[in-house]
């Protein structure tokens, strides 16, 4: 069964009560999502939802280069309708965009590390518009090491120290490495 707009706002309710100072800052997202509306489509352009994979391997956090964004990012990107949840397609995207063999990758968290909500500019050549995205980010741990990269969405990948990471994607990255769960 296909991500529901219940499954995200039960994702987000939980994620509030353990970072409540981000109330004010996801008020939007729960306002559209108490409306209803299909946000796991991303053909939904007042918002719609995409998922982050951090994955940690020891002190350190694997990043993509991301194509359409031309920066370093966490790997992740939009739900499909194939996805039963979110943290299934978390790990969908990492092991898509990085070759990661999901086998080998570990849940730290049932709940989100991170939760953003922001505009994303137009892409005339997908016919997207300018429009919002909820980024649902799930932390992971794994001692594998990456596999063959997805060309089409990244144009490599790189296990990086907290401190780059963190000047290069944001503080969201210490929550992932901070106290992630043990392997197996």
């Amino acid at each position: 069964m296909a991500i529901s707009d219940s499954d995200i706002s039960s994702t987000l309710t939980a994620y509030l009560v353990q970072h409540p100072d981000e109330a004010a800052l996801l008020s939007e997202p729960v306002r559209l999502l108490s409306q209803g509306g299909d946000f796991a489509s991303r053909r939904n352009f007042r918002m719609h939802v995409t998922v982050g994979a951090l994955l940690v391997r020891g002190a350190k956090i694997l990043l993509v280069e991301h194509l359409a964004y031309g920066i370093p990012l966490q790997p992740g990107g939009h739900l499909e309708p194939t996805d039963t949840t979110l943290i299934d397609a978390s790990v969908r995207e990492l092991t898509e965009e990085c070759g990661v063999d999901p086998g080998q990758v570990f849940l730290a968290s049932p709940t989100p590390v991170y939760i953003e909500y922001g505009a994303v500019p137009a892409r005339p050549a997908k016919d997207e518009p300018d429009h919002y995205h909820l980024d649902i980010g799930y932390a992971f741990v794994t001692d594998a090491d990456m596999g063959r990269i997805q060309e089409s969405e990244v144009s490599g990948a790189a296990w990086y120290p907290l401190a780059d990471a963190e000047r290069l994607v944001g503080p969201r990255i210490a929550r992932a490495i901070s106290g992630p769960a043990r392997i197996g």
